[in-house]
């Protein structure tokens, strides 16, 4: 790579960059509005060819993840460092800064959507493979995005040392959490064609695993709010 290749390669990074400050809150506020026509988007996008795919928003996982950056910029603001970082015992000796947090806490939102795609695809009675996997996959990290901004910033406000904080948290959780099973019913009812108390057990079925999965997390590091 020459020097000119180098500079329009930096050019091309810093556009893409610079462009998250238009098309994140963008994409968020589509995705926390109208979910099911951002999930049939992210689905839609991945049939046309790469360099045309998701040119109106963010595709879904650099949402999501930018969207963990956010929810930990907010708790740096509110109550400096994570406890995870400053606990030295056990599996959370292995947290010693902010990047390894910020992993830690992708991994874990992230297997919502990846739960969430492979329950679809095993009710589907689909072949799992990589392929087949992604548009699932993309179409979930959308409806994950706006649940994990709101239970990060729930998570947060337990830590905060302000009367009432700790029932804001738990009205978010609350809220959130029914907010999303509620999306997440209409999917599973649309996409595997079945009624409503069919779609509200797929729902919750995999919000249980999902939610288990991130509580094991949790407990690794000491029990922490992630």
């Amino acid at each position: 790579m020459n020097f000119f290749q180098f500079l329009k390669s930096l050019d091309d990074l810093l556009y893409e960059v610079v462009s998250w400050l238009v098309f994140y809150p963008v994409t968020l506020w589509r995705a926390a509005r109208h979910p099911l026509a951002m999930m049939d988007y992210a689905t839609s996008e991945l049939t046309k060819p790469d360099e045309q795919q998701f040119d109106e928003a963010l595709s879904p996982p650099i949402l999501l993840m930018l969207t963990v950056l956010v929810a930990h910029g907010i708790e740096l603001a509110l109550i400096g460092e994570s406890t995870i970082v400053a606990d030295k015992r056990g599996v959370a000796s292995l947290i010693s800064d902010d990047t390894s947090l910020i992993l830690l806490r992708l991994v874990a939102f992230a297997s919502f959507p990846l739960i969430f795609a492979t329950h679809t695809l095993r009710k589907q009675r689909a072949t799992l493979t990589r392929q087949s996997l992604e548009p699932a996959f993309f179409a979930q990290c959308y409806a994950n995005a706006p649940f994990a901004l709101i239970v990060s910033i729930a998570a947060t406000l337990t830590q905060v040392p302000i009367i009432l904080a700790d029932l804001a948290a738990l009205t978010l959780f609350g809220l959130s959490g029914l907010g999303f099973i509620a999306v997440e019913t209409m999917w599973f009812r649309k996409v595997l064609g079945v009624g409503v108390l069919r779609g509200i057990g797929n729902a919750i079925t995999a919000y249980a695993a999902a939610l288990a999965f991130m509580l094991a997390v949790g407990w690794l590091v000491g029990g922490e709010p992630l």
